[in-house]
């Protein structure tokens, strides 16, 4: 009996990277369609990206920093003292999150009847999303520099560091987006599910309010169940935390972030993103019948 030079699943997966990093030009093009056709026709154009951050920056300060009078985080060494600019280091990054996954959840789903007609990687359809969430952030982020340069921090010496986590999440979203995407297509319940699931992730991240809040309450109650395990150690499993974290240290306190928090960084994004892979490669070839 002959054998087969090579297993067949070990040649289609390096037949489909190869396909995959041949199709940079329509990762591009539909990256292209994505940030030009969501604001096709308005009169502010791009600029309405800056009106979801800014209605939520507008909202949460008042009621957290106005009602509840959550003390503002002073910057170190920045010296900042300001609960909006605080707020928004670490919103923004959990908007394009929150963005990347809700659309790539729908990323395959929603263009079914070009999944059913023609062959190419399903993979750029996650990945395009991902990109023009990038684009997006970014006009946003330029606007914060400005604003944190303006109140006095020395944010620029920084900026390579922030492009360098910007990927990093971005790759972390992507990974997530590619899982959900095709886990929709098997339960397209999922789409919805996922708002609700969004809106307690949101609050369970210290994003309106400082984690040391968090430890404060840990060191008042204790472990947990007579554990020595605290309701901080819980916090810290969230993935988005040490992202929210990195991201305030470098822009509103102008320091290197926690080491602990960008090695979780980094293990979150290179981990989800490689499951996202294998789940994608597995799965490819059948969504045209899933569909």
């Amino acid at each position: 009996m002959a054998k087969s030079d090579s297993p067949q699943p070990v040649s289609w997966t390096r037949t489909y990277f190869r396909d995959v990093f041949n199709s940079g030009e329509l990762l591009w093009n539909l990256t292209q369609r994505e940030v030009r056709g969501k604001y096709k026709r308005t009169a502010l154009g791009q600029l309405w990206s800056l009106a979801n951050p800014i209605a939520a920056i507008i909202v949460y300060t008042f009621i957290f920093s106005v009602v509840f009078q959550v003390p503002a985080q002073v910057g170190d060494p920045s010296g900042l003292d300001n609960y909006a600019l605080w707020l928004v280091c670490g919103l923004l990054p959990w908007l394009f999150f929150q963005s990347t996954i809700t659309q790539g959840v729908r990323s395959i789903v929603d263009n079914s009847s070009l999944v059913q007609k023609v062959y190419f990687p399903r993979l750029v359809l996650p990945l395009s999303l991902t990109g023009a969430g990038v684009v997006n952030w970014s006009f946003e982020m330029v606007v914060l520099v400005i604003a944190l340069s303006l109140l006095g921090a020395f944010v620029l010496p920084w900026l390579p560091m922030v492009a360098l986590f910007m990927l990093v999440l971005a790759v972390f979203a992507a990974g997530l987006a590619m899982i959900l995407a095709i886990a929709n297509v098997f339960f397209r319940d999922l789409a919805y599910l996922l708002t609700v699931i969004l809106q307690f992730w949101f609050y369970l991240t210290p994003i309106l309010y400082p984690i040391s809040l968090v430890d404060t309450q840990s060191d008042r109650w204790g472990g947990l169940l007579g554990t020595p395990v605290t309701l901080g150690d819980i916090y810290r499993l969230n993935p988005m935390e040490p992202y929210v974290s990195i991201f305030r240290d470098l822009l509103y306190h102008n320091t290197w972030p926690d080491p602990a928090a960008v090695i979780a960084a980094l293990l979150w994004a290179l981990g989800t993103f490689a499951l996202g892979l294998f789940y994608f490669t597995k799965t490819e070839k059948r969504l045209a019948e899933l569909i």
